[in-house]
């Protein structure tokens, strides 16, 4: 996964309250559950250090309703917070954290690798595509011709007509189907695209498809337009898509770290980190991971040893935790970061270079 999106974190001076907290409201135990918890993470952030501003930020926002989830991660700096975000499930630890540094490995972890795709409904009438990208997901709806759909068998003489009339009303609604997918799929840089739907349809949009599009389609054999038709069946097949490729990704990656060039350990990562040389960043999730590394404010400044970053001329390196200050250096240089079950490497960390 890309880090872009965190840029704008390391703007910032710090330091930073990182909060991961379980904030479901479902009903008014629950939500009084949620009270205390927040204040046991409270008299943690202030025990830290953490300003009470800064606290009372974080604690109006889980204890707003509107923002209730499963779980929320938190994080503020000065007197605001700079970055929230749900979590689809409670966090693995609830976590309260001062520290010149933002602690989001664990958000990343829980979220997984956000994987560009497309899912298609298609029918004879046309199709929904929900186009996927990380962020909101957009709902499209293709239809480019509405009549006749139906071959009736009756018409007598005219039989033979309105039957290549439906015929042609298909074929116009797959194509302009495999339109929106081919110029959906280039503009998400989709990497799977799930298509379910009415057999004799799927097939002719994939007829349509250009050929680099057409590599990327899944074929689902559940999923149907229909009213009232179940939603779960497709949603399964499409989660199988996407784990498939996430799984032939990370073996790919655990091939390139094997081939070379790469950097394993803490010591030799954070130094083709700090030389820019880290094409992507392997990391072992592991959630009672507490490794350190020292830091200067740079987001490329990190090392084993503070000599190191003092040889640089960073005047007073920090010792933080190494996942934060890995995940800060992969943001600024334009790195990928991967989360493996297991890593051939002393630290659980290593790396595919560039060079």
């Amino acid at each position: 996964m890309r880090l872009d999106s965190l840029r704008h974190l390391y703007e910032r001076p710090g330091p930073f309250a990182s909060v991961y907290l379980e904030t479901a409201r479902t009903t008014e135990e629950v939500a009084n559950a949620l009270e205390l918890r927040w204040r046991r993470i409270d008299e943690e952030l202030a025990r830290a250090g953490a300003p009470a501003e800064l606290r009372g930020a974080v604690g109006e926002l889980v204890a707003d309703p509107l923002e209730a989830a499963p779980g929320r991660a938190v994080f503020a700096e000065g007197s605001s917070v700079a970055l929230t975000e749900p979590l689809a499930a409670p966090p693995r630890r609830e976590i309260a954290r001062w520290s010149p540094l933002p602690h989001v490995v664990p958000m990343l972890a829980q979220r997984g690798e956000a994987v560009p795709h497309l899912q298609v409904l298609a029918d004879h009438a046309g199709a929904d595509v929900i186009v996927s990208c990380g962020g909101p997901k957009r709902e499209l709806s293709v239809e480019a011709a509405d009549w006749p759909i139906q071959k009736t068998g009756q018409g007598g003489r005219s039989q033979t007509r309105y039957e290549r009339d439906a015929e042609e009303t298909w074929r116009l609604n797959a194509v302009a189907t495999a339109e929106v997918i081919d110029k959906e799929s280039h503009g998400i840089g989709a990497e799977v695209i799930v298509l379910a739907g009415e057999p004799q349809t799927r097939h002719m949009i994939m007829e349509a498809l250009g050929k680099d599009t057409a590599g990327r389609v899944v074929v689902a054999e559940r999923g149907s337009r229909a009213p009232g038709s179940a939603s779960e069946p497709f949603q399964a097949e499409v989660d199988r898509a996407l784990a498939a490729w996430v799984r032939k990704g990370g073996a790919a990656l655990l091939a390139a770290y094997q081939a070379g060039p790469y950097a394993t350990g803490l010591a030799e990562t954070a130094r083709a980190l700090r030389e820019g040389r880290v094409r992507t960043l392997l990391l072992r999730d592991d959630p009672s991971a507490d490794a350190t590394l020292w830091i200067g404010p740079e987001g490329n400044q990190l090392a084993a040893d503070p000599g190191e970053l003092s040889d640089l001329g960073v005047e007073l390196p920090m010792e933080e935790r190494a996942d934060a200050a890995l995940a800060r250096a992969v943001a600024v240089t334009g790195a990928e970061l991967w989360f493996v079950p297991e890593l051939d490497s002393p630290d659980g960390v290593g790396a595919v270079l560039r060079f």
